[in-house]
């Protein structure tokens, strides 16, 4: 049985999309912790992440910083927060999120809904300091 996250991959669902290439997505988050959250999500479902392989590891978490840098540069935050949780949904991924303080890595912060509108206009801003930095990945 798919994951939503597989169902997004797929185009099943909608997802605003920032990257992709042979293993894995990002894509912005519709709860998220604060602006700019992004999702890094192998294409493969692996439920765990200790799971995956050590090279798709590597990838993935490669991957989260070079749009953790670029979410350095394209909001005011102090910190770009890292989590691997695993609870949401039963495939890995991890939570990218640019941060002021604290309390915006809880869960229980998030926003229960986004404007489309913020979503469009944080990745755009994210994806034009990837690209600005030679990313060739971005979507």
């Amino acid at each position: 049985m798919s994951t939503v996250f597989t169902k997004i991959i797929e185009g099943e669902f909608p997802g605003t999309f920032i990257w992709r290439d042979d293993l894995c997505v990002a894509f912005m988050s519709i709860n998220p912790m604060a602006p700019g959250h992004v999702l890094v999500v192998p294409i493969e479902e692996i439920d765990h992440w200790i799971d995956a392989s050590a090279e798709l590891s590597d990838h993935l978490f490669r991957v989260a910083r070079t749009i953790g840098v670029a979410q350095q540069g394209a909001f005011d935050c102090d910190r770009i927060g890292l989590i691997v949780a695993g609870y949401e949904v039963p495939h890995t991924h991890l939570h990218v999120i640019p941060t002021s303080d604290m309390a915006q890595l809880s869960f229980a912060n998030a926003a229960s809904s986004v404007d489309r509108e913020d979503l469009d206009a944080w990745a755009n801003a994210i994806r034009t300091q990837l690209r600005s930095a030679g990313a060739t990945a971005v979507v």
